[in-house]
């Protein structure tokens, strides 16, 4: 593998931006089902003050382009693919004895390996030097040879094996119900006689029951929130924070790909819905990547 170092020190500083993200439930599938090496399920739980775009293309100074929702007020994504196929996506830890304030902010880590070339075992090697540099994450990157996770405070770098995985605000496949009921859900879904399809993904995402109080995780919250932030579907109006979207990725195994975005108001209403076809990456093929549907 190539040294990597200067070229990824390049791509996290050079848009000088601060970048911010909190993504809460993360339920995929790495090579579970023949006919998709990569289904994602996910819900981005964050303040409905802060300003968002809505999943579309947008270019990098690479001159590719991502397909991810953009937070607007410092310009990363909390997930998002590339039309030759590389994914990535990150959510923060939850732990209060932590210190949250480090020089650099974790929404640089997507969006930094959706723009280079290098590989997700390259990237990642290169990102321990840095670890110290960030709040608690959780970062997931894929390319068409492997998927890895990256937890900085327990140093580890992982190579996934095939399976049905969950992440939340804890370690991977932490034990936490959100969790374990997203992966058993999904479980079922890869089970049927069918192929699993967006709409089955998003609706699985909607579940906004909490769970009871004697399930959930001691993550340091008091555990009224505890409780609410239990949910795959976050509500909570009153602090103006709650589930702004939740996001379908199918990868089929021709390479083709499937991105569908579901986006809520403060009061859980829809507020627009997203589907993109990308097509089979074939050379020979003059095809490229379109909007199926335009917001609703």
């Amino acid at each position: 593998m190539r040294h990597c170092g200067q070229s990824l020190s390049r791509l996290l500083s050079q848009s000088g931006k601060r970048y911010h993200l909190a993504m809460c439930l993360i339920i995929f599938a790495y090579r579970a089902d023949p006919r998709f090496p990569l289904i994602v399920a996910a819900n981005r739980d964050e303040f409905f003050t802060r300003p968002t775009a809505q999943a579309d293309f947008w270019p990098t100074a690479s001159g590719s382009r991502i397909l991810a929702g953009r937070d607007l007020q410092a310009g990363g994504t909390w997930l998002g693919i590339t039309e030759t196929g590389r994914f990535a996506a990150v959510t923060n830890i939850r732990d209060p004895s932590q210190a949250e304030a480090r020089p650099r902010s974790r929404g640089e880590l997507t969006t930094a390996f959706l723009e280079a070339e290098l590989s997700a075992a390259d990237y990642c090697a290169a990102l321990s030097d840095s670890f110290t540099d960030y709040a608690g994450y959780n970062l997931l990157v894929a390319d068409s040879e492997q998927m890895l996770y990256v937890n900085n405070l327990d140093r580890v770098t992982q190579v996934l094996s095939p399976g049905i995985h969950g992440l939340s605000n804890g370690r991977l496949n932490s034990d936490w119900p959100k969790v374990d009921k997203g992966r058993k859900r999904l479980e079922g879904l890869l089970a049927g006689a069918l192929p699993t399809n967006a709409d089955e993904l998003l609706d699985m995402m909607a579940d906004d029951q909490p769970a009871p109080v004697d399930a959930l995780p001691d993550t340091g919250l008091p555990r009224e929130l505890e409780q609410t932030l239990s949910a795959a579907f976050i509500r909570n109006p009153e602090r103006q924070y709650g589930t702004r979207c939740s996001t379908a990725v199918l990868v089929a195994a021709d390479g083709g790909m499937r991105f569908s975005e579901a986006n809520f108001d403060v009061n859980a209403r829809p507020a627009g819905k997203h589907f993109f076809q990308l097509p089979p990456r074939n050379p020979q093929r003059n095809t490229s990547a379109k909007r199926l549907h335009e917001p609703q």
